[in-house]
């Protein structure tokens, strides 16, 4: 990984001085998937992987400044890609009378819902790691915000891009045809572009939170092209309807540039919690709107106990053109937070999406509990059903020969169902 110029100051900053303090953390992970996998080179039910993600921090000049930094390294049994390393935060904080700079690599997020975090656009999916989404790579950037009485204002200047990690050839979940290292990019500048974006964000005293977001710059969200046959292979295509013995064609990511302009609401009155995210982007084809907005109710002291169970219920739309769109374009989550409130700090997430016009659903859980002051252990499982078949690489030909450019929904994960077992130490 390069470390970007903006950041380059920050490891000939002077080390003498005081407010150490080192701690972390160090994962081993284990998955069981309970089907055999579509693709001969990644069929196997049982996978581990360790990670190591300690933090470094140090303050100084009366807890004005602070220097964190935080590496990330995973070693996966059978996914090459997966294994990586990372470098997820490097930066330096200086806090001033009313505003502060942060200079450096660091992770941002952005959002309120359960479902889709349309808005949340600085970071770069580090999507080897976790199928979810959650897991980010570290951006470089100069982020400059002002506190006052009106509101908090964040502009980021954004220097260097990071390309989205994806599974190999051996990894599971995977896409039907392996992804290349080598990336288009609609700037002539690639991934050298600096990138900006503002935000503006105010709590009001009736519970209402409000933000107001527009990025600039290289999508984070890539399209997938299929690469072009040779004539040999397109002969034999046509001739036999199947691609020839030796065949390997890749999914090269395309990066578009975009502008995108995100809203988020959130509304807290009575053990209700009501959220919304909007969006509206150029850039990838048409102009497009998205939306993710609902509701979490939450049961405080359920049955005269400590626990707390709340209930969440989210819509998620967006009007693009349908072989472009997310496969979450339609689609309802149910879910439920138990949370018990207890000394090991238990809770249960569960939940399920439904696509109300292909009638697809993932299912996940996810659960943790500490044991004592350093462990923690959490269980996690993913079900996708009534998904059609993952394609395979003449299927996917072929249809490009008919111009049928259909949506794959959840079928390319349909047959990657996996629980998923974590013990973490915390040091």
């Amino acid at each position: 990984m390069k470390i970007g110029l903006v950041t380059a100051s920050l490891l000939t900053m002077p080390l003498a001085s005081f407010a150490w303090e080192f701690r972390g953390e160090v994962g081993l992970e284990g998955r069981y998937f309970t089907q055999d996998s579509p693709y001969p080179q990644s069929d196997y039910s049982t996978n581990g992987s360790v990670y190591l993600k300690p933090e470094i921090l140090h303050e100084w000049n009366n807890r004005d400044d602070l220097l964190t930094f935080i590496p990330y390294a995973r070693v996966d049994e059978n996914d090459t890609e997966r294994t990586h390393w990372d470098i997820r935060e490097l930066s330096w904080i200086h806090v001033g009378n009313g505003w502060e700079s942060r200079v450096g690599i660091r992770k941002v997020f952005w959002g309120v819902t359960e479902g889709r975090h349309l808005v949340d656009v600085i970071n770069q999916t580090d999507l080897v790691d976790q199928v979810d989404g959650e897991e980010k790579l570290g951006q470089p950037m100069i982020n400059l915000s002002t506190v006052r009485n009106w509101g908090i204002v964040d502009v980021f200047i954004l220097p260097g891009f990071r390309e989205r990690t994806y599974a190999g050839e051996d990894g599971r979940p995977r896409t039907p045809l392996p992804i290349s290292n080598n990336a288009y990019y609609e700037s002539s500048k690639e991934n050298q572009r600096f990138d900006f974006a503002i935000r503006y964000q105010q709590y009001f005293d009736n519970g209402l939170e409000l933000a107001l977001s527009h990025f600039s710059g290289t999508s984070r969200e890539p399209l997938l092209v299929p690469d072009a046959l040779t004539m040999a292979e397109l002969s034999a295509l046509i001739a036999t309807g199947q691609l020839p013995a030796g065949s390997n064609p890749q999914l090269t990511p395309l990066y578009n540039v975009i502008d995108q302009t995100g809203l988020e609401l959130q509304y807290l009155n009575s053990g209700w919690l009501w959220k919304l995210e909007a969006i509206s982007r150029s850039g990838q084809g048409e102009r497009f709107s998205a939306v993710d907005g609902g509701f979490e109710y939450t049961q405080v002291g359920l049955f005269d106990t400590a626990a707390d169970l709340g209930w969440i219920v989210e819509y998620m739309w967006e009007d693009r053109a349908d072989s472009l769109a997310s496969p979450m374009a339609s689609d309802v989550l149910f879910g439920t937070r138990f949370t018990f409130n207890n000394v090991a700090s238990t809770e249960i997430l569960a939940g399920v999406i439904y696509d109300t016009q292909e009638q697809e659903k993932a299912f996940s859980v996810e659960s943790s509990r500490r044991i004592g002051n350093n462990l923690k252990v959490t269980l996690e499982a993913r079900f996708y059903t009534d998904a059609g078949k993952p394609q395979s690489a003449t299927q996917l030909y072929q249809d490009a020969l008919r111009n049928v450019n259909s949506n794959p929904g959840l079928g390319p994960v349909s047959r990657s169902d996996f629980i998923q077992s974590e013990l973490v130490y915390y040091f």
